[in-house]
């Protein structure tokens, strides 16, 4: 009896196995084909204005704040399933000789401009940190042997809170704020950007915070008084178009080496030093970055905003296109 039952037990005892295990080898399939196709993280390197201006409805500054507040939104999916888990925000406002990541689970706002109204002093953004990103990030950045620095302690800038106002006003994503070096070395910017890409496929987006456009504020002030069209801002914006054709060039090109070596030369693109003054190129840092964490291969976007008559250019890598 007991020999009859083992005849018959044995092979039902196999073809339940063999039903558990193929349903298992199904659902690790399915898992890993389901993160094969899970579209990497949004990349975007955006204008922030000039100081707390885009939070107090200054009329200069009306084409950023619109596209701060509806274009970059749509890009990164808030509000929507594909929604970024954290944000890892390069700003153009710290310069350290190593990257420095904020690592803390919330932090500070650092209010660093001066002379304008008061309510500018008095802002709150209450996002997040994430200290397990920021972990991430310090791994990633090691392991290109950027020897990167954890901050707890410093608050986030303006590059970080004024366009994240009107990005994500109510701070539903986190964000570990990094900086720029002060080398300005545009072959490490580019490297820092490369090793962040890695973080984009967990979802983690990346914004480049600065003024790649135009950021001398030289030139700059005499443009936001007089306006456009006195002779010498008519000059200016010229230039400006020749500089921005070179970037976008540059800044699209899909092949990462000729990215990368394109932009290495930033310096030799039409009025680099009228657009972006010696030894002031740090608004366009973060723009490097953000060109390295651009895949190989990866379709670059860009859309334009008015600045007193100058083109300010936004580029990002998303599978959301903005108008």
């Amino acid at each position: 009896m007991r020999t009859l039952l083992t005849i018959l037990c044995v092979p039902l005892l196999a073809c339940m196995l063999y039903s558990i295990l193929q349903k298992r080898a199904f659902s690790f399939t399915s898992s890993i084909a389901s993160r094969a196709k899970m579209p990497l993280a949004p990349v975007i390197v955006l204008s922030h204005g000039g100081g707390p201006m885009p939070l107090l409805g200054d009329p200069k500054h009306k084409d950023i704040t619109y596209s701060l507040k509806n274009r970059v939104p749509k890009i990164l999916g808030l509000g929507t399933p594909s929604q970024p888990k954290a944000i890892i925000l390069v700003t153009a406002h710290w310069q350290t000789s190593t990257p420095h990541i904020s690592s803390a689970s919330s932090h500070s706002l650092l209010y660093d401009y001066g002379g304008f109204p008061e309510e500018s002093y008095h802002l709150k953004y209450p996002a997040s940190g994430d200290p397990a990103v920021a972990e991430e990030v310090k791994a990633a950045f090691s392991k290109a042997g950027l020897k990167p620095v954890m901050d707890e302690h410093r608050g986030w800038d303006h590059g970080v809170f004024v366009p994240m106002l009107l990005v994500d006003p109510k701070g539903t994503v986190p964000i570990v704020q990094v900086s720029i070096l002060q080398s300005e070395d545009p072959e490490v910017h580019f490297r820092m950007g490369k090793a962040l890409h890695s973080l984009r496929s967990q979802n983690i987006a990346i914004i480049g915070s600065g003024f790649a456009s135009f950021h001398n504020l030289r030139v700059m002030f005499p443009l936001m008084s007089s306006g456009p069209n006195t002779p010498e801002s008519q000059a200016l914006i010229r230039k400006s178009k020749a500089f921005n054709e070179a970037l976008t060039n540059a800044t699209l090109e899909a092949d990462q080496d000729k990215r990368a070596a394109a932009l290495k030369d930033w310096r030799r693109f039409p009025n680099s030093y009228t657009m972006h003054p010696d030894h002031g190129g740090d608004h366009f840092m973060p723009l490097i970055v953000c060109a390295g964490a651009a895949e190989d291969g990866e379709k670059g976007r860009l859309y334009t905003d008015d600045f007193v008559g100058v083109k300010i250019y936004t580029y990002y890598w998303s599978t959301e296109e903005v108008a």
